[in-house]
């Protein structure tokens, strides 16, 4: 297989619901992305061979293939396709598996890779129940068909975790997070937002240009974690403060085979050392990055104690807890500056936002080894190990 390697890659600062991005468009917090990955790389838009975007919620702004109205946005070529593709929470991380796809089978050698979504402009869930059920009575026979909450609430159950389990590892997320913009972590993988220029509503006088990630809960603590009522069962454990913040975003990864970006003369920052997508049970559903962990792993031919830094989408607390449970990884080693109960999940640009994150931290520490999952809505996971090159 061809080498695949990241030039670069960058995401918007993670607004919160209805917060400073809720003007902006999913396709122009797209175009700000791949303008940004041209700018900083130096490259024509018109290299790029393929568009791959994911994006979850694909109705109203969203749904006109985002990838290709994101691309045309940013003034690229109209010669330049794009493709949207839909794995839920994994979205884009399967729109960067599938560039690799395309460059590995030689059918492309530049593909920009990444996600968009504004959930303060097109709600989760919109989409459901337009034209029925999306669960249909064949599959209700085979299995009991839950949300992502009970699911969660589920895992609370079998694991025997506690509410105070789920608030500290929340606590820890906002505290490693804030620590994380303090120390200007996040500054390099950041392109900054001018609302107004970009702003659905044109000619609109607004003079944010937003720079950093505003859902960072700086003021948050075990009282007032231990304060929230429960979110989807009236005796719950799961909460808002304990679970994944709804957010608006967008990230993107310029990817290509080696040899390619040797004859551009560009710098290759990581390899793509292996993927890996699963499914598990739809009904527990969040269990999926266990499998998927040992799966990439066994793919890469490393191990655990290889891998120097792990990043585990915080959909609710649940997932990493257990995650770091029947793998045996600490915390030290996971998601180190927080997650997206800290930073929030655009649900579509999740995949690429943290590979993002994860990219730059191992250059900050001069590390070697990245691995990312992400479980996904119905029984899925998605998993890609990076590695660092050395300067």
């Amino acid at each position: 297989m061809r080498d695949i390697v990241i030039i670069e890659a960058v995401r918007t600062p993670v607004g919160k619901f209805r917060g400073a991005l809720s003007d902006v468009r999913a396709d122009h917090l797209g175009a700000l992305v791949l303008n940004e990955l041209m700018r900083r790389v130096g490259l024509r838009p018109n290299l790029v061979d393929d568009v791959v975007f994911g994006c979850v919620t694909q109705v109203g702004e969203q749904c006109g293939n985002v990838a290709r109205t994101s691309l045309l946005s940013a003034g690229w070529p109209e010669t330049i396709p794009g493709m949207t593709v839909d794995r839920k929470c994994g979205s884009s991380e399967a729109a960067i598996h599938t560039a690799i796809g395309e460059i590995a089978s030689g059918a492309c050698d530049v593909v920009v890779a990444g996600g968009t979504e504004n959930m303060s402009r097109v709600p989760m869930g919109v989409n459901r129940n337009i034209h029925g059920d999306p669960f249909g009575w064949k599959l209700r026979e085979r299995f009991e068909m839950v949300s992502q909450g009970e699911a969660a609430e589920r895992l609370v159950d079998k694991w025997a975790l506690t509410r105070q389990t789920l608030d500290d590892f929340a606590l820890a997320s906002h505290r490693r997070a804030a620590a994380a913009d303090d120390g200007g972590y996040f500054q390099r993988e950041i392109v900054p937002v001018p609302v107004a220029e970009w702003r659905e509503t044109r000619g609109a006088e607004d003079a944010t240009l937003m720079t950093r990630d505003e859902t960072i809960r700086r003021d948050t603590g075990a009282e007032k974690l231990t304060s929230l009522r429960p979110s989807f069962r009236p005796d719950g454990r799961a909460t808002a403060g304990n679970s994944s913040q709804i957010a608006d975003g967008a990230a993107a990864v310029l990817l290509m085979a080696a040899d390619t970006a040797r004859m551009l003369g560009l710098k290759a920052r990581a390899r793509i050392r292996a993927i890996a997508t699963v499914g598990s049970g739809p009904t527990l559903m969040l269990t999926g990055p266990i499998a998927a962990t040992e799966r990439v792993l066994e793919r890469a031919r490393l191990t655990l104690s290889n891998v120097d830094l792990f990043e585990v989408n915080e959909a609710f607390a649940p997932v990493p807890l257990v995650w770091m449970r029947e793998t045996g990884v600490s915390h030290e080693r996971l998601n180190v500056n927080g997650g997206a109960i800290a930073l929030g999940h655009p649900l579509g640009a999740s995949g690429a936002r943290i590979m993002t994150t994860l990219l730059h931290e191992l250059e900050r520490r001069q590390a070697t080894f990245g691995l990312q999952t992400i479980c996904c809505a119905g029984g899925l996971a998605t998993a890609t190990v990076i590695e660092r090159l050395n300067d």
